[in-house]
């Protein structure tokens, strides 16, 4: 199979029992060829790019926490991102609705983490789109709607961090950054998700609400409608488990996977 052939995604399967399905958009470096060549930096300021705009270590992070799931019947689904976000970015918007197309950072990105063109000004989105963008969101929706169809309910966990220090293209980068930032919907999160989400990471300091980073993932077919999904977003301050930008996992994962471990098997 041909790298471009090969799935942009995948589903790790949890236990049958289990509505949590732990989301992890943002963990791959990964810029297949066909993408490479629309994109203009250079490979070292590619290299560059990808340390600041990855949420390094983020799949292992899912994977080590559903591995210490309290009990089999606890284990989490996994829909892991196998591709970086600078070739599509799952969880935005495709259209006006997306606040970062401000920044050149809607669902196709034209623009860096330090707002240096990535792209054209003037490229064709849409065949990224339909290549990428809309075969993952329709995977995504089929997982939640399985463990609807299991459960009766769905919980989404989307697993994020950011940098200790604000970057150029954050639009909200002026407040506190603290270890644990809880990304919330008036809709989908309700005060229990994120009072369970407030307790399992007590231990590593500060935990903010909707700052720096505001709002989590729900498919669409399900956005603002279905109270059956639920959904929190838990971005992790990135000095509190590696070494920054870009660099290796520190002891802090293991510390972090526990404590995701708790939530889930609470959930």
């Amino acid at each position: 199979m041909s790298p471009a052939s090969q799935p942009s995604f995948r589903l790790d399967p949890g236990s049958p029992d289990s509505p949590v399905l732990l989301h992890v958009p943002h963990g791959s470096r990964t810029v297949r060829d066909d993408v490479r060549g629309g994109i203009v930096l250079d490979d070292s300021a590619l290299e560059r790019e990808l340390d600041h705009i990855t949420d390094a270590h983020t799949a292992e992070l899912a994977a080590r926490a559903a591995d210490s799931a309290v009990c089999a019947a606890a284990r989490p689904w996994r829909f892991v991102n196998a591709l970086s976000r600078l070739v599509v970015d799952p969880e935005r918007f495709p259209d006006d609705r997306e606040e970062m197309r401000a920044v050149g950072m809607g669902a196709v990105y034209t623009r860096t983490t330090h707002r240096a063109p990535l792209r054209a000004p003037d490229v064709d989105q849409r065949p990224l789109l339909e290549r990428y963008f809309h075969p993952y969101a329709r995977a995504m929706t089929e997982a939640v709607d399985a463990r609807i169809a299991a459960t009766g309910r769905a919980v989404v966990v989307d697993v994020h961090s950011y940098p200790t220090a604000p970057l150029p293209y954050e639009l909200h980068g002026t407040g506190s950054r603290p270890a644990i930032c809880l990304g919330t919907d008036p809709f989908h999160t309700p005060p229990e998700l994120r009072a369970l989400a407030e307790e399992a990471f007590a231990g590593f300091g500060s935990t903010g609400l909707d700052n720096p980073f505001a709002g989590t993932y729900v498919p669409l077919k399900h956005y603002g409608t279905d109270r059956r999904v639920t959904a929190l977003m838990i971005e992790i301050r990135r000095d509190t488990y590696m070494t920054e930008p870009g660099g290796p996992a520190g002891p802090g994962l293991d510390a972090l996977a526990g404590a995701l471990a708790e939530l889930v098997s609470r959930l």
